[in-house]
């Protein structure tokens, strides 16, 4: 069986993808003591010793704001490493799966971005993913890169968690009204990263290349608070919010270390006709996640 190595697999997506992709190969998760994402030499040293067959790179810096400050350690995780698995990957034939992020667009406009908009990335961290997007493409390996927004899972912190988490226990709240995007279950991204992995060990002449996966449809932070809160009103959640607690704000009155851009829904038409898959829309998935959530416990 091949050996597919997971890394950021203790994150919401790693969490997901383990699920998802056990039943392909002999699953290889090693933590930050074995692996130093921040030290490419030794990430290459791992894989040189582990030797794996498939690379689905989930791990990332994304503290967006803290990066601002960190650059240089958001470089070496989104960018410097990635470009290294991708270098191993071609030399190696093994294929990368990697994923990115809405943040490389700049968010201007209101059409859904594309796979091949130009990339105007506004924060530290867009650009860093950009930059391991860019080392990918240049490595000639066999790859995905899968780009998405606003993920969200049962395992890890997330927007979701935090809006449940603060409607429990505070009588107002006040959301961002004016930034669109898709809520996107990581589950959603890691059934998709099956799909894609199933065709290709089956045929490994793919379609490869750069690829857009989230829900359909869009909504604002506030849109999306509300529907989530809702949600648990509708289980009998014991709930301080009142239901006007919940406020619109604009982004201008919630400043940030880094912008955020203002509409980063993604067109994900290239991958449902290419791959002949269909992607539910965001208040169905935010519905699926919210009920698993409830039953586990887990918000």
């Amino acid at each position: 069986m091949p050996r597919i190595l997971i890394t950021g697999a203790s994150g919401q997506l790693g969490f997901e993808l383990q699920r998802a992709l056990c039943l392909f190969g002999e699953l290889r998760c090693p933590g930050r003591q074995r692996l130093n994402l921040a030290n490419p030499t030794a990430v290459l040293a791992w894989l040189d010793a582990e030797r794996p067959d498939i690379i689905v790179n989930a791990a990332a810096y994304t503290a967006v704001d803290q990066a601002e400050s960190e650059p240089a350690l958001a470089h070496a995780i989104n960018a410097d490493t990635p470009a290294a698995l991708a270098q191993w990957a071609a030399a190696n034939d093994a294929l990368l799966l990697h994923y990115s992020t809405d943040y490389v667009f700049d968010g201007s406009g209101e059409t859904p971005w594309r796979e091949d908009d130009a990339a105007r990335p506004l924060s530290v961290y867009g650009h860093s993913k950009w930059l391991g997007e860019e080392a990918v493409r240049a490595s000639g390996c066999r790859h995905f890169i899968l780009r998405t927004s606003w993920l969200a899972g049962v395992h890890g912190g997330n927007f979701l968690k935090t809006m449940l988490q603060l409607a429990a226990s505070r009588e107002q709240l006040q959301v961002v009204d004016d930034q669109f995007g898709s809520p996107t279950p990581a589950s959603l991204l890691a059934d998709v990263s099956a799909q894609l992995l199933a065709r290709s060990l089956v045929d490994n002449q793919q379609p490869y290349g750069s690829y857009h996966v989230a829900s359909q449809g869009c909504t604002s932070w506030h849109r999306y608070a509300s529907f989530v809160i809702g949600l648990a009103r509708e289980a009998g959640w014991q709930l301080a919010l009142p239901p006007d607690g919940l406020l619109a704000i604009p982004a201008a009155d919630y400043p940030q270390q880094a912008q955020r851009p203002a509409y980063s829904v993604l067109d994900c038409s290239k991958l449902q006709r290419t791959f002949g898959l269909q992607l539910p829309g965001w208040q169905q998935a935010v519905q699926h996640l919210f009920a698993t959530l409830d039953d586990a416990g887990k918000w």
